[in-house]
């Protein structure tokens, strides 16, 4: 997932985006203690995404703020 997509979401699309993606690091961070991770490399890009989603939602507050 790229910024170039995040940014072509609306807020609601966003905020589901973000919901899904604190889901799926909740479900790895389970599978990693009961070692069933297959791939460790993926929290770190859902870590990454939930930091995409959560700039381009505050870029959006700081936008709306200053209009």
């Amino acid at each position: 997932m790229n910024g170039r997509e995040l940014r072509e979401k609306t807020d609601d699309e966003l905020i589901s985006t973000l919901h899904s993606l604190y889901e799926e690091h909740f479900n790895l961070r389970i599978a990693k203690v009961s070692a069933n991770l297959t791939n460790p490399s993926r929290i770190k890009q859902v870590k990454k995404d939930i930091a995409r989603v959560k700039t381009i939602m505050n870029e959006r507050r700081r936008m709306a703020v200053e209009s």
